[in-house]
């Protein structure tokens, strides 16, 4: 199964730490990624932008309108993501066991849809292809 894992962020998460500080945590998430890669769990995984950077897109009523960030109703942020594979949904939680960026941030795991197909068609969603 594929699980697409939502890293959430308080917007003072790293206030308290020091430039080296955040370097190691930069570091050690980066470790973890490649623990996962190696384990065969890991699709894809990237931090995000700043919250400030983002904008979203909204249609209502056929017009397409878009808003920019940062949304301060927000109490907490995306701030990165990871698309892994795992047997079930135990499994895929216990990949963040000793996931660094835990202690800063809560990891939101949710299960990807089974592919539908067209109705008229029976043409599947595009398939993953990180090239």
């Amino acid at each position: 199964m594929k699980f697409l894992c939502l890293v959430y962020f308080a917007p003072d998460a790293f206030a308290d730490l020091t430039p080296d500080e955040m370097r190691r945590v930069d570091d050690a998430t980066i470790e973890h990624d490649h623990k996962l890669r190696s384990g065969g769990h890991l699709l894809i995984a990237s931090p995000l932008a700043e919250a400030g950077e983002a904008s979203i897109d909204r249609r209502q009523r056929m017009t397409m309108s878009v808003m920019d960030g940062p949304y301060a109703e927000a109490k907490e942020v995306i701030g990165g993501f990871l698309l892994i594979e795992a047997r079930d949904m135990a499994e895929a939680v216990s990949l963040f066991a000793d996931d660094p960026i835990a202690a800063h941030s809560r990891v939101v795991i949710r299960p990807l849809m089974e592919a539908h197909r067209h109705s008229e068609t029976g043409q599947a969603r595009p398939d993953f292809n990180p090239a």
